[in-house]
């Protein structure tokens, strides 16, 4: 299932596909609001030899509850511009919800 009018997230069966602007050498992780229909994350690692991107993968594991081999760069790999896929997602962070993400 997939949400009309929420560019942001989307739902396929039970996997979430998140797409994502990243701020690299943040002071701490955080999700923090959409911008330009992309959900805006803070990621405290360096863009640097993969740092970011295996922290982004490391947090996104935490937050949905799953194992990180279930968190997959889809797309970005070296820009701040990136698309994850979470295979069957455990929990649905409350920072998630309050961005109008869900299942319809």
């Amino acid at each position: 299932m997939s949400r009309a009018g929420t560019p942001w997230f989307r739902w396929r069966q039970d996997d979430l596909r998140i797409e994502v602007t990243v701020q690299a050498g943040a002071r701490h992780d955080a999700a923090n609001g959409i911008h330009n229909a992309r959900l805006r994350l803070r990621i405290a690692a360096p863009a640097v030899d993969g740092k970011a991107n295996r922290r982004l993968q490391d947090w996104l594991s935490a937050e949905f509850k799953v194992a990180k081999n279930r968190v997959r760069l889809l797309r970005g790999e070296c820009s701040r511009l990136k698309s994850f896929l979470i295979v069957a997602p455990r929990e649905l962070p409350a920072w998630f919800r309050d961005l109008g993400g869900g299942r319809a």
